[in-house]
Formats: C-alpha cells, structure tokens, sequence
C-alpha cells in the first residue's frame, strides 16, 4: 500500500504540468493522463468494495503473468474502457480535488478481505493484492507518459 501512496503522491506532484502537451509522446495533455488515472483508481476501488469475495475465481492469464512479471505495463498495447476517458475538459482544482478523494478511498482497501476482486477488461479478476499492483502498475505508466512529455 506504501507504494500506491506514494505513486499518487508523484501524480499529485505532476498537476501543475497538466496544460503540457507533447503530441510526439501522447496526444493527450499531461491533466488528461492525470484525469485519467484518477478516473481508474477511484472505479477499481468501487468495484473491488462492492465485490463478494466468495465470487472470486482465478483463472490463469498469460497477460497479467507478463505485466506482472515485467512489472511494466506496454505503452500502446491496449485501449482504454470509454468509462475511465475523461469526458470534460480538466482543471486544477478538479484534479486536486480527485487526488484528495482518492486519497480518502485508498483506506478502504485496508479493511476488506484478500479475496475482494474486480474483473480486470485483460486480466480478468484480480484479487485484492493483485488489484493493489495493478492500481500501481497502471498509475506509474502514466506517470512515466507524462514525464516524457514534460521533457
């Protein structure tokens, strides 16, 4: 968990560039990534707080035993579910207010059982330590965009 803390402390760091943009890198700007990220882990946390952890079935997938194993998530490879694109132009003071949120939410995970889950579009469902990673994972790639495009 100390790693998501402070993987959302970075992005929060990031805010102030959210009008940079770099259309080499993303065609997005620095605040759509930033937007986006926040959209992903605020859902995931939802859906893994409203899971029966008596549902929770693994399933092996060879995806998410890369991903994991290269502890990177491939830029390009994917496209992102329409319910975590940014739909409204970004502001900083919404961004921060997402961050503060998220940070509020992130507590939650502490206090649920191991086997709550969400059903990765990819990876298929992730029990809680893998959702934890994933959030990480999923977060630290856009972080990683949005230092490119800062430089």
């Amino acid at each position: 968990m100390k790693k998501l803390t402070a993987i959302i402390n970075e992005l929060e760091a990031k805010i102030p560039y959210s009008e940079k943009i770099n259309t080499v890198i993303s065609k997005s700007a620095v605040g759509w990534h930033i937007q986006h990220s926040l959209l992903v882990a605020l859902q995931i946390i939802h859906a893994v707080e409203k899971s029966d952890p008596l549902d929770y079935r693994y399933k092996f997938n060879l995806r998410k035993t890369l991903v994991y194993t290269l502890n990177k998530i491939p830029r390009g490879k994917a496209k992102a579910p329409e319910r975590v694109m940014p739909k409204e132009a970004f502001n900083t003071d919404d961004l921060m207010k997402d961050i503060r949120l998220l940070k509020s939410r992130i507590v939650v995970l502490n206090n649920l059982h191991k086997r709550s889950f969400f059903n990765h579009p990819y990876f298929g469902n992730l029990h809680l330590k893998d959702t934890i990673k994933i959030l990480t994972l999923h977060t630290k790639h856009h972080i990683d965009i949005i230092n490119d495009i800062i430089r």
